[in-house]
């Protein structure tokens, strides 16, 4: 079975995506036709590229889409092609149903499965809500939502027949139109959707905070024990905050592990920051990997 996928990203941002696409492929099952959401042109050079990796498992459709989102507020620390989710109903009529997935993310999940097997009935959006520690539920709680049920958008399994049926995407854009929301497009949706979306176990998008023992409490209180357990093992790693191509983030490895089983021409595309380079390569030598991770578990620790 073949599963739509929508993502969005630049050409400074190949490598992180087609990292994201390796992973892809490793986790799951089946073939994925790829809606590339982008602002300007992907070089043709890249897209034969990404061709060549998928080994006919990736399709790949781009869709130009800058200028289409005017008159809404989009925060100048996100690109403007994250906010192109907003749109997806009605950019895409021909489908009744889609996975949309950021790229700064480690998939280490079945998402084809997942794909199949979810009935979305009459909700808009699956989604994987976010285990809020106390200085954001008072933030959630401004926004008009319950602190227990905001949910992260850099993973959403999207039920675009019935969100075109209601007008959706007009309601989202409406709810852009706003200087201050901290997250546009992702507060937005928390606005507009909630009471029509299902929740998704927390493996499908693990947000940094999923990863840091500091923060176990707060998810055990919105999950459980179990599923703490199940995250570490195997949660699809979503790295919010700092990127793990520029800084010693959380599950830093994961990520340089799956971009050096990138082909070589893809990586050649991309020249690694040399400070952080330097790092992952002293991070493979198993009693200076567990040092670093002690030091940085100490330190979130406080």
């Amino acid at each position: 079975m073949t599963t739509p996928l929508a993502i969005a990203f630049t050409p400074n941002y190949f490598v992180p995506a087609a990292t994201m696409l390796r992973s892809l492929l490793d986790a799951s099952s089946g073939t994925f036709e790829l809606i590339c959401l982008v602002t300007e042109p992907i070089p043709e050079r890249m897209q034969e590229k990404l061709v060549r990796m998928g080994e006919g498992r990736l399709s790949f459709r781009y869709l130009p889409l800058k200028g289409r989102l005017e008159g809404i507020y989009t925060d100048p620390r996100y690109t403007e092609a994250a906010s192109f989710r907003l749109l997806l109903p009605e950019l895409l009529p021909e489908y009744d149903k889609i996975v949309y997935i950021d790229c700064d993310v480690i998939v280490r999940q079945d998402i084809g499965r997942l794909f199949a097997g979810t009935e979305l009935g009459e909700n808009w959006l699956g989604v994987v809500f976010e285990a809020p520690i106390e200085q954001q539920a008072e933030r959630f709680r401004a926004l008009g939502c319950d602190p227990n049920r905001y949910f992260n958008s850099g993973f959403l399994l999207m039920n675009l027949a019935q969100m075109r049926a209601e007008k959706v995407s007009a309601r989202l854009l409406e709810a852009c139109r706003v200087p201050y929301l901290e997250f546009p497009d992702q507060d937005a949706l928390n606005q507009v959707c909630q009471g029509r979306v299902l929740p998704l176990s927390p493996v499908y998008n693990s947000i940094r905070t999923f990863f840091i023992p500091k923060y176990k409490p707060d998810f055990v209180r919105q999950y459980s024990e179990a599923l703490w357990k199940e995250v570490q093992d195997c949660g699809t790693i979503h790295y919010t905050g700092g990127k793990p191509w520029n800084l010693f983030s959380v599950r830093f490895a994961d990520w340089w592990r799956t971009y050096e089983n990138l082909p070589e021409e893809i990586r050649a595309e991309w020249t690694p920051p040399e400070k952080t380079y330097r790092l992952w390569k002293a991070y493979r030598i198993p009693a200076v990997g567990r040092l670093l991770d002690g030091l940085r578990n100490l330190k979130q620790a406080l």
